[in-house]
């Protein structure tokens, strides 16, 4: 590995005030202008904690204007944020940023954030002014959001389409009015990283007072580039980064901010820059966003995405079991992840099938192992995924029989509204049958009582779950129940039309896999499949 793409851990970088770049996050506000990315107050207060915990410079919580749910958002947001600047977007209208002054002035550190369209196309079709009348306009803005707070920021929409000499005079006028901030977005994802480059270079030269406020980048990623052009902004000298958590937002999303962060640890040989994020949380992060947005994240999103630490090519495997730096350039738990996944599959070889087996206590000698990764290997050209339970059937050659061990011979339930649930089980267990009867809070629960009555355990029920295989009233049902003891996990399944029926035949399917796990002693850790 070469010392480009070292750990972030490796050499922590030296820091100097003007190599630091602001992370501005604005998920509560672009990202879920996504649609059908709404959240509710209680969803945007834990994903604020979120931000401010790890470290995020300003949080854009939302557009006051917009509703009165968004204005409440933004004046609690304001309450409980305790390290972050809280920010209120607003148009140029003087309501707009009344209302936005309104909601922040609950913040330790507010913001207002104004804004106006200056590209052609923005001003004839989208606002009905000329030129002059949006400078204008600007000036106005900025002046009255420095009623409420000295923190205003100030943007163009569409700044990457709008004519060189319009877009210097409201830079100019905006800083001249107050405005410490000026955010200069590529709000249709137009640009690219060397034009946005120089656009952002010659906006700090040539606009009076430029050298004395923060230039922000805010880059859509219609063309698949707001990552690298923010990157280009903070090259030519911006030192904020409008960005989200999981690249949430309009049509292709904004600039995600985990990958901002973590380019700027991990190449800071190149970006000699940094922030003040703390990467552990983004796991965490990434999956409250999903969950509350009702966004999935792509599975190779890059960072946060479920494939980013996972591999299944048997040289990526083979060379990730040697020194993970062979195909890692940062470490999952940088990230907030426990550790790197190698899954099973048909790409997949030797030594991470025999590193599996390990991991499931098995110990095989040369012949068994070599016929075991055959028999793997047919199954994988079979199925997309492989779990731990295919793992074991396929080694073990007594599992025929093992997991034979108990059966189900016949079981009778009484349900309904009139009584207690009672079920009545016979079960054949190493040959001898035993019949049991048992009541319950339910016919599922009587079942499993008279089972445990027949086979006596102590290990924890997490799961009962149960699909319809088939549609219409007789549909084949299928079961899956998960026991956890001592550590170890395992998955019974059973499918009958008749749904107690499949009850039962998968809590004795898990029994059967439980006893097997006993006997291979506590090195068989089972992953759930």
């Amino acid at each position: 590995m070469n010392d480009a793409a070292e750990q972030p851990s490796a050499t922590p970088p030296a820091r100097s005030e003007a190599d630091r770049v602001l992370i501005f996050d604005t998920t509560l506000r672009d990202g879920e202008q996504s649609p059908g990315a709404a959240m509710t107050l209680e969803d945007k207060l834990k994903v604020a904690v979120v931000l401010d915990t790890m470290g995020v410079d300003i949080i854009e919580a939302g557009f006051p204007i917009s509703s009165n749910g968004d204005f409440e958002a933004v004046c609690e947001i304001a309450k409980v944020v305790k390290n972050a600047v809280v920010c209120g977007l607003s148009r140029s209208s003087f309501a707009d940023i009344d209302r936005a002054g309104e909601a922040v002035k609950f913040a330790a550190r507010p913001r207002i954030h104004t804004f106006i369209s200056t590209s052609p196309v923005h001003r004839k079709w989208k606002l009905n002014m000329d030129a002059e009348q949006v400078i204008a306009a600007v000036g106005a803005s900025v002046a009255r959001a420095r009623n409420y707070t000295d923190n205003v920021e100030w943007s163009p929409e569409d700044a990457t389409r709008t004519e060189r000499d319009v877009l210097l005079r409201c830079c100019e006028i905006a800083i001249k009015q107050g405005a410490t901030t000026l955010n200069i977005p590529d709000t249709v994802g137009y640009s690219v990283p060397e034009e946005y480059y120089a656009l952002i270079k010659m906006l700090r030269e040539t606009v009076p007072g430029g050298d004395k406020v923060v230039w922000s980048t805010h880059c859509h990623n219609d063309l698949g580039m707001a990552v690298a052009n923010s990157l280009a902004g903070v090259r030519a000298g911006a030192r904020q980064i409008e960005c989200t958590i999981n690249g949430l937002g309009e049509r292709a999303g904004n600039a995600a901010l985990e990958e901002i962060v973590m380019a700027l640890k991990v190449r800071h040989d190149v970006l000699p820059y940094w922030c003040n994020v703390d990467s552990s949380y983004f796991t965490r992060a990434s999956k409250l966003v999903a969950a509350v947005a009702a966004f999935p994240v792509q599975y190779n999103k890059a960072i946060v995405g479920r494939n980013a630490f996972a591999h299944e090519s048997g040289i990526h495997q083979d060379g990730m079991l040697k020194n993970t730096e062979t195909y890692e350039i940062m470490t999952p738990e940088s990230v907030g992840l426990s550790k790197s996944t190698l899954s099973l599959g048909k790409l997949s070889g030797r030594a991470a099938f025999r590193d599996k087996l390990k991991q499931l206590g098995y110990e095989l000698g040369d012949n068994a192992f070599q016929d075991a990764f055959r028999r793997f290997k047919d199954l994988a050209d079979k199925k997309k995924l492989v779990f731990d339970e295919d793992i074991e059937a396929l080694v073990d050659q007594e599992v025929a029989t093992q997991t034979n061990r108990i059966k189900v011979i016949a079981l009778q339930v009484v349900a309904g509204t009139g009584g207690p649930q009672r079920a009545t089980i016979t079960m054949e267990v190493d040959g001898h049958q035993e019949t049991r009867e048992a009541t319950g809070d339910g016919p599922v629960d009587a079942i499993f009582k008279a089972i445990k009555a027949i086979v006596p355990h102590e290990a924890r029920l997490p799961l009962y779950q149960v699909m319809a295989v088939t549609e219409g009233t007789d549909a084949q049902a299928e079961v899956m129940v998960r026991l956890e003891e001592d550590g170890r996990q395992v998955t019974g399944r059973g499918s009958d039309t008749d749904t107690m029926v499949a009850s039962a035949r998968a809590y004795v399917a898990a029994l059967n896999k439980l006893m097997m796990k006993r006997q291979r002693g506590p090195a068989a850790q089972m992953m759930v499949s």
